[in-house]
Formats: C-alpha cells, sequence, structure tokens
C-alpha cells in the first residue's frame, strides 16, 4: 500500500494499493502461510484506495522474495505511485496510459516499475468502449474496480546508501529488465556533490563504446544480455564520495536509482610517552597522537584509573591542537594532558579514548605512570654512594691491619 501523486502540478495524494500478478517466486518451503490478495467488493468511490493490478509476466520483478516475506522480516516498504508522461500513446483510439511504481525497503532494496495501462478520458470513447471509468483517475476499471496495468520497464538497485574504506573497491548496483516491445536506449551514470555534477560513464546503443575509465567500470557484455548496469568503482578515495545516478532509458521511458557513497576511514591512535616516571615538583605532558581518519567529526576524552580504584575518572583538562588534513583529504588532530607531580598518584593509568563513525566501538590507548622507586636514576644514585661507602669503609679496615702488622 502507499500513495498515489496527482495528475496535476498540485501536491495532492490519494490512497493506493499496488498487486503484483504473476511473479516468479522460488517455494524454499515457506509459501505455506502466503494468501492471495482479494480485491474488496464494494465499489470504488472518489475516497477509495485506487488499488492498481500489475501483470508480471514479461518482465521478472527483483528482490520478489524480499517483498514477499518483507512483513515477515520486519521490513518497511513504502509505495509511491505517480502517473509517467510517455512520448508516444498507445495504438487504437483508447490511447495508453502510464504509471510509474517506486518501491523501497528498509533494508535499502529499491525498485522503478513502469506500468502500462488503458486511458479513456472522454464520454464518446466511454460509450464506445463501454468502459467503466474510475471516479479518481478517470481511467477504465475492471470488473472488480481494480486497474489493470501491465509491467513493461523496471530497474532496481541492492542498496540506496553504501559505506567504504580508503582504498577499496565497490560496486554500485543497478540492473534492469524490459517486455520484448521495449529496448534499450542508453545508460548513463552520474555523480554529484556539493552542488556540482559530471558524466562518469555514458553508453549508446550503436555506438563504437564508451571511453576507457581509470578508475570506473561497466560491463557492456553483462549490460546488453542480462541488463546488469552496475558500475565499479576501483581505489576509492575522498574525492569520489557523493550521489551517485544510475540512469537506464529506453526510447519511451527512463528509470533512475540514487546511491549515496560515503567514505570513513577509521582513525589510528598513539599516546605518547607510553610510560612516565617523574620526581618531586616536575610536570609532564601527554599526547595523544590522533591521524588518519574520515570524516571529521571525532570524539576524544582522557581518563585516570589506580590500583587501587578500578573506576576510571574522567579528566577534564585537556587541550587540543587544531584539525589538519592531509593529501589524501584524511584529518589528524592531537590532544594534551599535562600531569603534575603535586596532584598525580603513582602507580596510575592514564588513558585515550577515540570515538568514530568508521570504529565499530572506541579506540583505548593507556600510558602509566611508574612510581619514582621504580624508575632507574634514583637507584643508580643510591647504589653509587652504596659502593662508594664499602670502598672507603674497607680501605680504612685494611689500613689499621697494616698498621698493626708494623708495630710487631
Amino acid at each position: 500500500r502507499g500513495l498515489l501523486r496527482a495528475f496535476s502540478a498540485s501536491a495532492s495524494e490519494h490512497p493506493a494499493t499496488l498487486v503484483l500478478r504473476g511473479i516468479l517466486v522460488r517455494d524454499v518451503g515457506n509459501l505455506d502461510d502466503v494468501t492471495e490478495y482479494k480485491v474488496p467488493q464494494e465499489n470504488p468511490d472518489s475516497s477509495s484506495p485506487i488499488v492498481f493490478e500489475a501483470s508480471a509476466q514479461s518482465v521478472s520483478i527483483p528482490h520478489a522474495e524480499a517483498l514477499l516475506h518483507a512483513d515477515c522480516d520486519g521490513e518497511e516498504v513504502t509505495c509511491e505511485m505517480s502517473p509517467y508522461s510517455s512520448q508516444q500513446a498507445g495504438e487504437g483510439p483508447c490511447h495508453a496510459s502510464w504509471f510509474m511504481a517506486t518501491l523501497r525497503l528498509s533494508s535499502g532494496i529499491s525498485i522503478a516499475l513502469v506500468l502500462r495501462g488503458p486511458h479513456c478520458s472522454s464520454q464518446e470513447e466511454e460509450k464506445e468502449h463501454d468502459a467503466t471509468l474510475h471516479p479518481k483517475v478517470r481511467i477504465p476499471m475492471s470488473k472488480e474496480g481494480t486497474l489493470l496495468t501491465t509491467v513493461e520497464f523496471q530497474s532496481s538497485s541492492r542498496n540506496t546508501s553504501l559505506r567504504t574504506h580508503l582504498g577499496s573497491s565497490v560496486t554500485l548496483d543497478c540492473r534492469f529488465a524490459l517486455a520484448p516491445s521495449s529496448l534499450l536506449s542508453f545508460l548513463e551514470w552520474r555523480r554529484q556533490h556539493r552542488g556540482s555534477g559530471h558524466s562518469l560513464f555514458r553508453y549508446q546503443v550503436g555506438s563504437t563504446g564508451p571511453a576507457a575509465q581509470p578508475k570506473v567500470h561497466v560491463d557492456v557484455g553483462e549490460l546488453l544480455g542480462s541488463g546488469d548496469a552496475s558500475l565499479s568503482l576501483q581505489g576509492v578515495s575522498v574525492g569520489d564520495e557523493g550521489t551517485y545516478i544510475c540512469l537506464v532509458s529506453t526510447p519511451l521511458h527512463q528509470a533512475q536509482h540514487i546511491i549515496q557513497l560515503h567514505v570513513a576511514e577509521p582513525p589510528r591512535v598513539r599516546v605518547i610517552p607510553a610510560v612516565v616516571s617523574f620526581e618531586r615538583d616536575m610536570m609532564t605532558t601527554l599526547s595523544c597522537k590522533i591521524t588518519g581518519y574520515y570524516p571529521l567529526d571525532v570524539s576524544v576524552s582522557w581518563t585516570q584509573k589506580s590500583p587501587e580504584d578500578d573506576t576510571e575518572i574522567p579528566l577534564s583538562n585537556a587541550r587540543f591542537s587544531s584539525h589538519r588534513q592531509s593529501q589524501d583529504g584524511t584529518y589528524s588532530i592531537t590532544s594534551y594532558l599535562s600531569i603534575s607531580s603535586a596532584t598525580a598518584r603513582a602507580p596510575a593509568t592514564y588513558s585515550c579514548h577515540v570515538s568514530h563513525m568508521a570504529l565499530a566501538e572506541p579506540i583505548s590507548v593507556s600510558a602509566h605512570l611508574k612510581a619514582p622507586e621504580q624508575t632507574g636514576s634514583e637507584g643508580l644514585v643510591g647504589s653509587f654512594i652504596a659502593t662508594v661507602v664499602f670502598i672507603v669503609v674497607l680501605f680504612i679496615v685494611l689500613r689499621r691491619r697494616a698498621g698493626r702488622s708494623l708495630k710487631c
């Protein structure tokens, strides 16, 4: 169920129901609970939902299993119907009318269907063909009060939004199928970002073929053979982020799918120094270096934990550098935490926590504050003094013994 947008330029809408007939679905033992749709028996009026019955015997419907089991799988399906202006009218005195049906699943699947149906708008045509017109759209109805249409053209995409890492390869899915009476005219892929756009790939049927592109590729053999118009993008960079439009055209119709490509690169985190020790009346600074992330937004925080108290205590005295952007488009930032021997209690652990949309969970990197007696400087001084005292005592003892020997 969905909405039918009005023929006029106004933004009026009307409830509508799309019934797909003759769909091929694989039976894997889960079709027992599927019930056939039954048309309501009451006569439709101007307030009743418009029921479109679409025969799909000539054109295969993609992702039919996902549509059939959407309720059981917790999928939300939205449907929008709108009149479609074709460049040519149908044959005969009752000219053909066209509709575009757009189906979207919450999982990201998008399906566009071009529906063909009869259209008789004048009273003379109505009398000539003995047709009962629908009270809302003035199109001949079936005996059950539905609008009988056929699927002439479908296109689909498995994803309306994708996220990938720098340097990876990604495929933007776009496929189509045509009725035997329709032929492919051309395919175009476009990219738009921040108000500007340009064509990435364009193929006109009957031409010598598209010019080779360094990063993008469409298999023309698959395009003409199976209707696979997917675009392969190699070595993704920050500059490849944006809105991609797959436009499939026949001499009569066009259908497009919009795919958002997002680039997300996780940060690398390092704390310097990793081990800290200082004497009294000293201060040191820990540096948390966060590098190589995209997009810009990143969250950084510090905590302190001692062996006596296992709870991490948030610290609010950190300082930050400005964001820096490298040549590949990624960002870097440094956070500084100053600790003083007057307030710090050793041993302790200071942790830098970083959150970013490219991370499944935050990164935590720690520095350890050691107690002064555990460090080497004071130990070396103590050992040196003890050695000197031992040598002096030994010298005195040996001298006294030598004096006694001379007296004898």
